[in-house]
């Protein structure tokens, strides 16, 4: 009995497994031949979890919207004002600030890949990575973020900041109004990764 041979088409992507998963085999694979060093991957988890985390951004806005001389120092030498908490490092390089006002909201991307300053942003989120983001943004800004459930009004600028190896963003929104006499950590509750993205803005939670 002759066998039946499945063509693939030369132009066709062969199935893959998720990433995850292709991931985890690789891992057993190496683990399995001693190749692994003892606390390897619970020494990068600590870094995705807690040293690449939009936490440390929050923490930078909510003194920003609290500490005049402070929030001058990010908008004029971004490096400098997160250096004071050891916040940089790999894919933190030369930081520089964006403020959100009234008439203008900024928005972050990068159209080559997915670059963001890891260390006070966190790792990109999927839909920033995507091809569809990277190249409708810089067109339509103003309809994607619509799409997102940020509806900006018409009378507002959006300008739209390409990230590179040479630049990394974060973006200052606007201190939400009703949030007068909170403390630097309930502040932080209210910045999230999409806020410091730019493709948010901060709310006050519903009572």
């Amino acid at each position: 009995m002759s066998a039946t041979i499945e063509h693939t088409p030369d132009n066709a992507a062969p199935a893959q497994a998720p990433a995850s998963d292709r991931a985890w085999a690789l891992f057993r694979a190496l683990d399995g031949k001693g190749l692994v060093p003892e606390g390897y991957t619970e020494g990068w988890k600590k870094t995705f979890e807690e040293d690449f985390s939009p936490k440390r951004g929050a923490e930078l806005v909510a003194r920003a919207w609290t500490d005049p001389e402070f929030r001058d120092l990010l908008l004029t030498d971004g490096t400098a004002a997160v250096d004071q908490y050891g916040y940089l490092g790999p894919q933190g390089e030369y930081i520089v600030a964006l403020e959100d006002t009234p008439t203008l909201k900024n928005v972050i991307v990068c159209s080559l890949c997915s670059c963001t300053a890891w260390p006070i942003l966190g790792l990109p989120p999927t839909w920033y990575k995507s091809f569809e983001y990277r190249a409708r943004v810089v067109r339509e800004p103003r309809k994607v973020l619509s799409e997102m459930g940020t509806d900006i009004p018409e009378d507002v600028e959006i300008r739209v900041y390409d990230t590179t190896a040479e630049t990394r963003y974060i973006v200052l929104p606007q201190r939400p109004a009703g949030t007068e006499g909170w403390s630097r950590e309930q502040l932080q509750q209210i910045v999230t990764k999409d806020c410091l993205i730019g493709v948010a803005v901060p709310h006050v939670p519903a009572n």
